[in-house]
């Protein structure tokens, strides 16, 4: 028994240094923010926040930040099932190699890849410019909504494939040929067995890509010089003062960042209570 309360003691020990490094870097900044967002030139209220939905303007870098990272996370999940679920079919050699490239093109992202978007499909960008003389373009902008989008789905792609690959050994060969036994096409087995044992590592992959693309803000702030509207772009706005210098709305807009990501959060916890009743 004392063993066991010295092994827990000493666990509690080894936690401790991370406990505080979570305290000094991820608590402390976040309760700083909450308390300066309702912080205004005439005392504590919620001032801030009346002028973000007040303004069209602000308002605006919210949808472009939902709607980037929305599309931008679906479309890389997509390709993402279909890259992992590729790989556990091929050969062992190719499958490492892909795995190590997604690993490091996974990092690769901020004002490397801008530059190299702006190389091949800028307005004068390589790619640009041999789909116009092939006739499959006509226009083409990467610094609109489309543009980024397109962007953002690079750097989902390889994140997705890292979190997905490994959910893809949860399925078994046998269930397939179990179900092919009992008459089961390719629709119904997926549809009744490998999405809903899939779900929780889909919803999760989501959730995670949608986090990555709304914080995202080297990448756009490299591409666009920091001239698209999006929520990151006004928070270091704001905090900079390129402006205008207003800490307190920058941490408002930080906190609606903050409280987007919960309700994400929240919903995806939702939906895994809720697959888990179905799957009973």
């Amino acid at each position: 028994m004392n063993s066991i309360q010295r092994g827990k003691r000493l666990a509690l020990l080894c936690l401790l240094p991370f406990a505080v490094f979570f305290i000094i870097f991820q608590i402390a900044p976040l309760v700083w923010v909450a308390i300066h967002s309702v912080q205004a030139e005439n005392g504590w209220g919620l001032d801030n926040f009346s002028k973000i939905f007040s303004s069209k303007f602000y308002r605006q870098a919210i949808q472009h930040s939902l709607e980037i990272s929305f599309w931008s996370s679906v479309f890389g999940l997509f390709i993402a099932i279909l890259g992992s679920y590729s790989l556990r079919r091929v050969d062992s050699r190719l499958r490492d190699f892909v795995n190590a490239f997604a690993n490091m093109t996974s990092n690769f992202a901020g004002v490397p890849l801008a530059f190299a978007f702006i190389i091949l499909l800028g307005f004068n960008g390589a790619l640009t410019l041999l789909l116009k003389q092939a006739g499959i373009i006509e226009d083409f902008n990467l610094y609109s909504k489309t543009g980024l989008i397109i962007l953002y789905t690079y750097f989902q792609i390889p994140l997705g494939v890292l979190l997905l690959y490994p959910a893809f050994d949860a399925l078994r060969e046998d269930w397939r040929e179990s179900a092919a036994l009992l008459g089961a096409d390719a629709w119904a087995y997926w549809r009744h067995i490998g999405l809903p044992v899939l779900t929780p590592a889909l919803l999760g992959t989501f959730v995670i890509l949608l986090a990555n693309a709304l914080g995202a803000y080297a990448t756009v702030y490299a591409l666009t010089t920091g001239n698209f509207n999006v929520l990151p772009i006004r928070i270091a706005a704001l905090v900079a003062g390129d402006i205008s210098l207003d800490p307190n709305l920058a941490s408002a807009l930080a906190i609606i960042l903050v409280g987007l990501m919960s309700l994400v959060t929240l919903v995806h916890q939702w939906l895994l209570k809720r697959s888990y009743h179905v799957a009973r």
